[in-house]
């Protein structure tokens, strides 16, 4: 327990992981001011603004009545601030950023919560079920809270990050993707890829390595050296989206990536080289070049894979997880 900045009234810090579909999302963080583009991030704090539970100094009970949710679209930050008749703000420190367009498995973040120092705090049961009550959009769900320590940091304490990158191959045209499937992987114009040579380009990237050639511009970070735990190609599961006459001709591949942090875009650029790999275009020789030059502009390592096909697959702390 710890005191908020309000006189007579207690903070509680929670763990909180979460799950969205990045497809309608400017990114994961908060976009702040009058902006029509909004982050997963503005939804989340919106469902404390909102939620009943986290406002009012009556304990909660799951299985009492709850107010008529309010549609997100009439609401602003600001606006939904004034309906909330608590000590402090509530707002989300959120582990991993993700662009625009990239979805999460399992994302983290925390939060504090403060109440009167007579009220005992929420249980993380509780928050679960009030955040999830009180989400205005039906691309988030809130997977699992936990009590952390009032000094616990949901981004510096992360000891692991996995990210998943889905491909499909056999598409003659994009389009010829199911529906399904097109905002959530990137459909490759060929029939096949090198796998093998793919699984042996990404072993030049494994291990402590300075991966300014896989740094776009607008990073704030000011040292590139990061530690590639695992590199990943296989062959994914048959989608069951796809068609039985489209399922013959398509093939789902993943790629996943290991690391306690990654610079900005990394994640994407390395997938990118690692498809050319794959094509034919580049050898694995090549991708250790790369690497090695430690330059973000050269020809091949400009390359982007799109945001679509790209999942936070998971943060990983020493006690906590969304399936503890």
């Amino acid at each position: 327990m710890g005191s908020c900045g309000t006189v007579g009234s207690v903070r509680a810090r929670y763990l909180v992981f979460f799950q969205y579909l990045g497809t309608d999302f400017n990114g994961v963080a908060a976009v702040r001011g009058n902006h029509r583009a909004v982050g997963v991030q503005n939804f989340l704090e919106v469902s404390c603004f909102l939620s009943g539970t986290m406002g009012r100094e009556a304990a909660y009970s799951p299985n009492q009545s709850r107010p008529a949710p309010t549609p997100a679209c009439t609401l602003s930050l600001q606006e939904a601030a004034k309906r909330l008749n608590s000590v402090e703000p509530i707002r989300f420190t959120i582990s991993s950023r993700t662009d625009a367009g990239v979805h999460a498995l399992s994302n983290a973040a925390h939060l504090d919560i403060c109440r009167r120092s007579d009220l005992p705090s929420y249980s993380p049961e509780v928050v679960t079920q009030a955040l999830n009550t009180h989400l205005k959009h039906r691309d988030i769900r809130v997977l699992k809270a936990f009590r952390v320590p009032n000094d616990f940091h949901a981004r510096h304490a992360a000891t692991s990050r996995t990210y998943l990158y889905r491909l499909a191959t056999g598409c003659s045209w994009p389009d010829q993707l199911p529906v399904f499937e097109q905002n959530v992987c990137w459909a490759l114009q060929t029939k096949c890829l090198d796998v093998a040579a793919m699984q042996e380009a990404a072993q030049h990237l494994i291990g402590t390595h300075d991966f300014s050639a896989f740094q776009s511009a607008g990073s704030p970070t000011t040292n590139p050296v990061r530690t590639l735990r695992r590199v990943s190609v296989s062959s994914g599961p048959a989608s069951p989206f796809a068609l039985p006459q489209e399922s013959r001709k398509l093939q789902f591949w993943t790629l996943e990536f290991e690391s306690q942090s990654f610079l900005y875009r990394q994640v994407r650029r390395m997938t990118a080289v690692l498809v050319a790999v794959g094509q034919g275009t580049l050898t694995p020789t090549q991708v250790k070049a790369i690497l090695e030059s430690q330059d973000p502009l050269g020809k091949y390592q400009t390359r982007v894979a799109p945001a679509r096909g790209l999942f936070l697959k998971s943060v990983l702390y020493d006690d906590f997880g969304p399936t503890s």
